[in-house]
């Protein structure tokens, strides 16, 4: 951490302070002017190669992304399961 500089919720002005400070404090004790954030959590599936180069060459046919088709089947075959 550059000497000169301090942050700003801690103070401190190195790596070990800053930990120190985490160590004995909670950040929702600070988080007043915390923006919201939304993020979007993805996950990774194994799928067979050839499996996986069937549906590429169908969403290309269709114009579509790959996760667009997958998500798009995966809803589908839920719909048809309930």
């Amino acid at each position: 951490m550059d000497g000169n500089r301090r942050t700003t919720i801690s103070k401190a002005d190195t790596d070990e302070g800053i930990g120190e400070f985490w160590d004995n404090h909670d950040f929702t004790d600070f988080d007043d002017d915390a923006p919201d954030v939304v993020f979007e959590v993805s996950f990774a599936v194994p799928v067979e190669v050839e499996l996986f180069s069937a549906i590429e060459r169908e969403a290309r046919k269709r114009g579509v992304a790959v996760e667009t088709l997958v998500n798009l089947w995966l809803q589908q075959k839920l719909i048809e399961q309930a």
